[in-house]
């Protein structure tokens, strides 16, 4: 078991780890940094503009800074392999393709909800 102590050890380790990857694949190939980070646009300019030291300052919080992008149980089932038996790799394929396709899905909400933000600021006027 992890004491307090460690734990936070733990988190400040994995947001470097996450700060230092999103940074590296944002400026390799951003279109593909933000299908496979779920970032907005607006998000991956801030992170590739980010310092070292900045990345240091933000990774030392005591909360994740990445999160678990999916939340459906039907998605989890389908990327575990849950209640599938072992030697059926033709559904376990299928699963696989129908779990791409939901999380292209929720890409393309990610994508858009830095529109859908603007146009809540928007209508406040």
């Amino acid at each position: 078991m992890l004491t307090d102590e460690r734990m936070m050890a733990e988190i400040r380790d994995a947001n470097l780890s996450y700060l230092i990857l999103a940074q590296s694949l944002i400026r390799k190939d951003p279109v593909q940094a933000l299908y496979r980070l779920g970032l907005s646009e607006e998000t991956a300019e801030l992170i590739d503009q980010l310092s070292p030291a900045q990345m240091l300052r933000i990774a030392q919080g005591n909360m994740l800074i990445c999160r678990f992008r999916f939340d459906d149980q039907m998605l989890w089932s389908l990327l575990a392999d849950h209640g599938a038996a072992h030697d059926e790799r033709e559904d376990r394929s299928a699963a696989r393709l129908h779990a791409a396709i939901l999380m292209s899905g929720n890409f393309q909400e990610t994508l858009d909800e830095p529109v859908a933000r603007q146009g809540n600021v928007h209508d406040r006027s």
